[in-house]
């Protein structure tokens, strides 16, 4: 079954805290894993960022929810029990437990105050999960994703209208702020003058020229092929070679990945989805307008 929404989480979190025993974050994780019956893929999906699970996301904002209106406590780190109300809670046989049920207590709407987020305007680009089961987080870098991918669609649309000069100053400028080709000035340099069929330039691995990576930077509109690779990769041998990138504004047929993938020669494949995304993260042709740190509780610090 799909990750459930942090709400529909909350009745089963406190039926498994339900003996009144005091449970650490694991017990509920697994216990939860296997109350909704969650495969390995679905337990190892993460949040965008990478930076935890977000099925262990959706149990700790239940948790914080919960906790927020008096049906948990958390008598230590890491661990938590079931309250009175929660029991209560649970008599209540044909009432959901969720955040419409929470807020029918008091120490909800404080919790609550001043730091409940707006809905975004645009549906997140995540199947079809409504922003209302999304938690605090999710909400956050599910938006972020949204603008990226806005932004993204832009740049493509930009790069497609530029000039084949543009292109080629661009592709320079991308590959120097990855760490090739030493100076924008040597880079430039090198790219645009091999001349050989099916390469377009030649630019420095590393600053000191130590190797050398062929390149092929074109812009297309329909799918790249296989016929496209093997050009590219017989120029490749004509040079002696064993490295060479690949650039384009538009996608690779499987063939073509395929081929690259099996032969000796490493040609690596940019295709425009890869190529605006390294343009984001190098913050070529983009500008930051708004910069946010999102900072969790340091429980080492109020250990005493």
């Amino acid at each position: 079954m799909a990750i459930p929404d942090f709400q529909t989480i909350m009745r089963p979190l406190l039926e498994h805290l339900a003996d009144g025993a005091v449970r650490t974050n694991r017990e509920t994780n697994e216990y939860l894993a296997g109350y909704f019956q969650l495969t390995e893929d679905e337990l190892a999906e993460m949040l965008p960022s990478g930076y935890a699970r977000l099925f262990d996301n959706r149990i700790g904002w239940a948790k914080t929810h919960l906790k927020g209106a008096g049906l948990i406590e958390s008598p230590s780190r890491a661990r938590y029990r079931i309250t009175q109300r929660g029991l209560e809670a649970l008599a209540q046989d044909a009432a959901p437990i969720n955040m419409s049920y929470l807020r029918q207590f008091d120490e909800y709407t404080a919790f609550q105050s001043g730091s409940k987020p707006e809905k975004p305007a645009a549906a997140t680009p995540v199947g079809s999960i409504e922003t209302d089961t999304l938690t605090p987080s999710e909400h956050m870098e599910f938006g972020y994703q949204t603008v990226r991918e806005e932004l993204k669609e832009e740049l493509i649309t930009r790069i497609k209208a530029a000039s084949p000069a543009f292109f080629e100053r661009l592709v320079v400028e991308l590959l120097v702020r990855l760490g090739y080709g030493g100076s924008r000035k040597d880079a430039g340099q090198t790219l645009g003058r091999s001349g050989d069929g099916g390469i377009d330039g030649v630019i420095k691995e590393d600053r000191l020229g130590l190797d050398v990576i062929y390149l092929q930077a074109k812009r297309w509109e329909g799918t790249v092929g296989r016929p496209e690779i093997q050009k590219f990769a017989g120029a490749l041998q004509g040079q002696r070679a064993k490295k060479g990138v690949f650039l384009t504004t538009s996608s690779f047929s499987s063939e073509a990945i395929e081929y690259a993938s099996l032969i000796d020669t490493r040609i690596v494949l940019i295709d425009g989805e890869k190529l605006v995304s390294l343009m984001i993260d190098t913050g070529v042709g983009v500008s930051t307008i708004a910069t946010y740190e999102v900072k969790r509780l340091d429980s080492d610090y109020f250990e005493e």
